[in-house]
């Protein structure tokens, strides 16, 4: 693990990163199965919330080899700017409170990441 190079042969910085995003996406995510849901809209919320979790199984497995699962970095990153791009646009329309921007903003932050680590991993061909 000589010079920031994790046992898999990718920069050590990317498990962290993905297990970072992970954690703080179940974090984010979860508690909202608590709370009330906007009225006629609640399937479309609590599949939201499902889906999204879901996902940040997939950067925890991401996270786990890097190398093996570079193919996986792209759609990581189109999972961020599903959420981040239309929060910046709906705060930018007045139609969405700033803590939506926030987190919007975060994700489009996760999903740089997760870009620069896709361009970070060499490609390997079997």
């Amino acid at each position: 693990m000589a010079g920031g190079i994790a046992a898999a042969g990718a920069p050590r910085w990317i498990s962290w990163w993905f297990r970072g995003a992970a954690v703080f996406g179940l974090v984010a995510l979860l508690p909202q199965y608590l709370l009330p849901q906007p009225t006629g809209a609640e399937l479309v919320a609590y599949g939201f919330i499902g889906t999204a979790a879901a996902f940040q199984l997939v950067f925890w497995v991401i996270a786990g080899d890097p190398v093996r699962y570079r193919p996986l970095m792209l759609p990581a990153v189109a999972e961020k700017l599903a959420f981040g791009v239309p929060a910046l646009l709906l705060f930018a329309n007045g139609k969405v409170p700033a803590p939506v921007l926030l987190f919007g903003a975060i994700d489009l932050l996760l999903g740089l990441g997760f870009f620069l680590a896709w361009r970070a991993i060499p490609i390997h061909r079997a």
